[in-house]
């Protein structure tokens, strides 16, 4: 397939995908079901179920979604191997130019000031992207407490710490979304992250 034709539809995808987890986080806020104590595979499936209801999804995207998806990896096919497989929370996939499109969301939750959670957000997070351990997709930041901006900065400190300040998260630009990052990586090139401010939604 030429390569050009290729990166259109694959770059086009992806902007489809992030659009449908934009408006579900969209839709969210509105109707206020989430709770600042959920855990986060709660919120990442409330989510998947408004990105599931989301009629542009089969109408004009065509786009199929998986929960909680389990990660193909060569491993001895014995008891219990599929709970060793590595998991990421929702997987997007589209057929089209005879080839499967596929497309990855990774979650973490963050608070301004626990350091614990931004910490998991690079290692559990970032890292397993950068690693090629997840295929290619963008980070979720699910902001339960704080600003968003004092919370990349919180990030940025421990990449900084761990003298990966070529590695830390800028400001970008993105027509759906206002807070929206973008780092850089030798390894995989730029991953996006998507956060998302949840904070207020009790009130």
């Amino acid at each position: 397939m030429n390569t050009i034709v290729y990166e259109k539809f694959k770059n086009a995808f992806e902007q489809k995908c992030c659009q449908l987890i934009i408006e579900a986080y969209q839709a969210s806020l509105t109707e206020k079901v989430i709770q600042l104590d959920w855990n986060e595979n709660d919120i990442s499936y409330e989510l998947f179920e408004k990105m599931e209801a989301n009629s542009k999804r089969v109408s004009k995207f065509k786009i199929h979604l998986s929960p909680e998806f389990r990660i193909p990896k060569n491993v001895s096919k014995t008891k219990g191997f599929s709970d060793k497989l590595p998991r990421i929370d929702l997987k997007m996939a589209h057929f089209a130019l005879k080839q499967e499109f596929k497309y990855f969301f990774e979650a973490k939750r963050l608070k301004e000031k626990s350091s614990d959670l931004k910490r998991a957000y690079i290692n559990e997070g970032m890292d397993r992207y950068i690693s090629e351990k997840y295929p290619i997709g963008c980070m979720l930041g699910y902001l339960l407490e704080g600003k968003t901006d004092e919370t990349i900065k919180g990030i940025n400190s421990l990449l900084e710490k761990d003298k990966r300040n070529s590695e830390i998260l800028n400001l970008a630009s993105h027509k759906l979304m206002k807070s929206y990052y973008e780092s850089n990586h030798s390894e995989i090139g730029i991953l996006k992250h998507l956060i998302f401010d949840f904070k207020n939604i009790s009130n």
